[in-house]
């Protein structure tokens, strides 16, 4: 039980005070607009160059065994939907992404430093920085097949490489990554401010996605969507977990690869169904709905890493 008080409900309390203060207009538009590039463009950078540059056993396994498990998902969610929910190719292709692709910044990133600090940061940045290398070429790319390829394919995914290799988080992770690997000391003086910097990043950062979800509503599309939810929240973590026992994961490695499957669908599956026209309404339902059932979901997942 104190997991739940001390990890999970501090968490999704800054949540929900977020939704709150944007449902109420507590906070201008203006002002969650600022904070939000506050935390992605400085403030989370921070945090995760400072993780990449302290000493760590390397995240190589835990991101083989989630991303072995994550595009398992995403094909097992993108034949559902074709041939059980008889979906169009274009909003099957963003139904596998809505079930594969988490929120792995915004909740994931707090929630593995709450429960395992800095250790559990270090496996979690090798999958925060592949995340959107991976997914979001491959939901391009079945987009625009999906569009019958009216635009060149290899230039649309360039554009989209070059647009996620420019968000200063993947920066952020390829930078600490080249400082740690080339052994290039980092001074006090830039350590304390990383520190200082990056500490307002997660609590910030869980406010603005609070503040986010108001903008989606799941009542026409929350039959689909649960099933979607089901499936990033209960059947992808499920095969990560297999996945780490097949190649006999530690058990901090395991944990975080687990959490970071039980992630929420992330706004970027979203954005991609809406630059597509494929079934936005229903993403965004879904990052709404898993968000919300992410706190049970999340909490037990939690209780059951709990050492004993």
């Amino acid at each position: 039980m104190s997991v739940l008080l001390q990890v999970v409900l501090p968490i999704f309390a800054l949540i929900g005070i977020g939704y709150l203060s944007a449902r109420m207009k507590w906070v201008s538009e203006e002002g969650l607009r600022g904070m939000n590039d506050f935390v992605f463009r400085f403030a989370m950078p921070c945090l995760i160059f400072d993780g990449a540059t302290t000493p760590h056993p390397g995240g190589g396994a835990t991101a083989l065994a989630f991303f072995t498990g994550c595009l398992t998902a995403y094909a097992l969610a993108i034949l559902l939907a074709r041939w059980v929910l008889r979906m169009k190719l274009g909003e099957a292709g963003t139904f596998g992404l809505n079930a594969a692709f988490g929120n792995t910044g915004m909740i994931g990133i707090p929630l593995v430093l709450a429960a395992y600090g800095q250790a559990g940061l270090a496996q979690l940045l090798a999958i925060v920085g592949l995340h959107s290398l991976i997914l979001l070429p491959i939901g391009t790319v079945v987009g625009e097949i999906a569009h019958g390829g009216r635009a060149p394919v290899l230039k649309i995914l360039r554009a989209t490489m070059v647009s996620v290799l420019r968000n200063p988080i993947v920066i952020a992770v390829l930078a600490g990554f080249i400082i740690y690997q080339g052994g290039i000391p980092v001074p006090g003086w830039a350590r304390y401010f990383l520190e200082l910097t990056g500490a307002a990043g997660p609590p910030v950062a869980l406010f603005c996605l609070g503040a986010t979800l108001v903008a989606f509503d799941a009542r026409r599309d929350w039959p689909s969507a649960l099933i979607c939810s089901a499936l990033k929240l209960v059947v992808m973590p499920l095969i990560v977990w297999g996945m780490t026992r097949l190649v006999d994961l530690p058990p901090l490695p395991t944990a975080v690869a687990l959490i970071a499957a039980a992630m929420p669908t992330g706004a970027n599956a979203f954005f991609l169904s809406r630059r597509y026209a494929a079934g936005a309404e229903r993403s965004g339902a879904t990052v709404l709905l898993s968000t919300l059932l992410s706190i049970v979901t999340v909490a037990a997942l939690l209780l059951f890493l709990a050492p004993e």
